[in-house]
């Protein structure tokens, strides 16, 4: 159960209530911090329908975070988003598959790129075969904008858990087809979703 309470528009002034035309649990809790939730949200919608970078390769970096970091949230919420944006099952098959070191199937930028997110989320800095690689795929402006998707979402999933988001019911499908390797997968038993109570956890 989440740390601080899911807001609604009802809960925020006039001009706070569009932060919440899409009132996921993550916007819900961040609405506590109107000002918080502005600023994440301006780098998030950039990243989403602004940045550059191939939207299939932006969504595989995203999920290659919340899969190594056992994100329910992200992890499930992309695997959704990723499909709109062309990522294939195949595709999810082979980041878990590359993921715990064995044969994937994927393309060498793919790969490339799977790889700089295990690495600027396992550490800070890519490692300079896997940068070479990259750089036979992406002009500089390619470059920063991975760096810069792969660092905003170690930082979503960091929000994510710090504050203990909880999943929504409808996105528990996706950790059911995909388990994370840490069997963080299952919903908890003794989570009662917050955005179907009202209720939050008292600190």
């Amino acid at each position: 159960m989440a740390l601080v309470p899911y807001l609604s528009e009802s809960n925020l002034s006039a001009v706070d209530q569009p932060l919440l035309k899409r009132p996921i649990n993550l916007f819900r809790a961040l609405a506590n911090s109107p000002g918080a939730l502005r600023s994440h949200s301006v780098l998030g919608e950039w990243i989403r329908w602004h940045c550059e970078l191939d939207p299939r390769l932006r969504e595989l970096a995203i999920l290659q975070v919340g899969y190594l970091t056992s994100s329910r949230y992200e992890f499930s919420h992309h695997v959704h988003i990723g499909h709109q944006f062309g990522v294939t099952d195949d595709d999810i098959h082979g980041l878990i598959a590359a993921t715990a070191g064995n044969e994937h199937g994927l393309g060498e930028v793919e790969t490339a790129v799977l790889s700089a997110a295990r690495q600027l989320t396992g550490g800070t800095r890519v490692d300079e075969d896997t940068w070479e690689t990259l750089t036979r795929h992406f002009d500089h402006q390619g470059l920063v904008d991975l760096v810069m998707v792969i660092s905003f979402y170690n930082g979503v999933v960091r929000i994510l858990e710090g504050l203990q988001i909880d999943v929504e019911p409808e996105y528990q499908q996706y950790l059911d087809r995909f388990p994370l390797p840490d069997g963080r997968d299952a919903e908890p038993e003794s989570q009662t979703s917050a955005s179907q109570t009202g209720k939050h956890r008292q600190r």
